[in-house]
């Protein structure tokens, strides 16, 4: 799957603000678990699986309003200022602006990206099953915390546990309330914004902005001029690259891998069989590889760089059909039952209906036959532009 450690909030609030987290003693008061199996709630529930009801009232969190995608994440190490904020809303055609608190934290021993939201207003710029679980959102507004899919299924992270959350050296615990993930690539983990100030996270230092979706990347470059030094801006989630239907797929000239470059690939592949899945493992050091982090050892082996998350490696070349697809290409699958369309899962195309995988927690780098259930097709590497997108 992917490894939460990318982009935005790592390079703007990574160590220095994990150790910040560290030297803070809040102690939160943290609920028992009802022990409800989430398999047995409603369909919508199963996923999106908010472990027990809490003593808040219906009221403690609005209804859901009108739901809006978030385009461009900004973050900062520090508040940003209220100007900034102001005029980024004021801009012709935002929909919308969502402040929240932003950190790289510890949660379960992982180091995630974190958010301190509003849960009354914060569920409008989620995936849809995720936005519509009222119990969700009541339960991070009572000082859960609710982690992504990922993290929960293949992170071995459960449901109901309690679990340490803050830096490297001083941990609170708190119950993970629900599993859904946010749809946006740098957050794993998501905590109310009190108690986000109990933890320590820095105030108000990262934004979410929704604009007209085809001008997302006009607005990035404006937004970007606005901002103090510092702070960061990207886009949440950049559209995959699908040829049109006349556009064909470029054969030479650098812009795809070389035979020879395909040939050390799968050679690479191959010397990761029998080593388990492990959630955000990306080298020996972690005992283990994700999907991700088993396609970017290999791929750096033929010296192609790769971003290290599904949703990013998604972007380093050309999406085409897996009718067309051929050895070296990667396959992509949107799994997730609570961020439909998003790239969660990766495999290496190794030819004849095979492929080399890290499938999920519980088993190794293995052949597979190739399945094509939630698959959204093959990616045709392009070197430099996998290394445009990896950064």
């Amino acid at each position: 799957m992917r490894k939460p450690d990318r982009r935005v909030l790592p390079t703007i609030i990574g160590v220095s603000v994990v150790t910040t987290l560290a030297a803070n003693g809040a102690v939160l008061v943290a609920r028992g678990q009802d022990g409800t199996d989430p398999r047995t709630r409603a369909e919508h529930q199963r996923f999106v699986a908010a472990s027990g009801n809490t003593r808040l009232s219906q009221a403690a969190v609005a209804p859901l309003g009108k739901r809006l995608e978030p385009h461009i994440l900004v973050a900062a190490p520090a508040a940003l200022p209220a100007d900034v904020v102001s005029k980024v809303r004021g801009l012709k055609g935002v929909a919308g602006v969502e402040v929240v608190d932003a950190v790289q934290a510890m949660v379960s021993g992982k180091r995630v990206g974190m958010l301190g939201v509003d849960p009354s207003t914060f569920r409008n710029y989620t995936p849809k099953p995720t936005a519509q679980s009222d119990a969700l959102w009541r339960n991070v507004a009572a000082g859960d915390v609710a982690i992504s899919f990922t993290m929960g299924s293949d992170g071995g992270v459960q449901l109901g546990s309690q679990v340490p959350v803050g830096g490297r050296e001083r941990q609170t615990r708190l119950r993970v309330g629900a599993y859904a993930t946010m749809g946006i690539g740098d957050v794993d983990a998501v905590v109310s914004r009190a108690t986000a100030q109990a933890l320590g996270v820095p105030t108000s230092n990262a934004m979410l902005v929704s604009v007209p979706e085809r001008k997302s990347g006009a607005y990035l470059k404006r937004i970007k001029k606005m901002l103090p030094s510092r702070a960061k801006a990207v886009e949440v989630n950049p559209e995959i690259d699908y040829p049109k239907a006349a556009e064909k797929v470029p054969a030479a000239r650098g812009q795809v891998m070389t035979a020879g470059q395909v040939r050390t690939v799968i050679r690479a592949a191959y010397t990761r069989l029998g080593w388990p899945y492990v959630w955000g493992g990306e080298s020996e050091a972690e005992g283990g590889y994700d999907c991700s982090g088993l396609m970017q050892f290999a791929f750096a082996k033929a010296g192609i760089s790769l971003p290290r998350v599904a949703a990013d490696q998604a972007r380093a070349g050309w999406v085409i059909p897996y009718s067309k697809a051929q050895p070296g290409d990667m396959l992509i699958w949107a799994n997730d039952p609570t961020a439909p369309g998003y790239i969660s899962h990766i495999a290496l195309y190794i030819g004849d209906g095979k492929m080399i995988a890290a499938p999920r927690r519980g088993t190794v780098v293995q052949v597979q036959n190739v399945y094509t259930r939630n698959m959204k097709g093959a990616v045709r590497v392009n070197p430099g532009r996998a290394a445009r997108v990896a950064g």
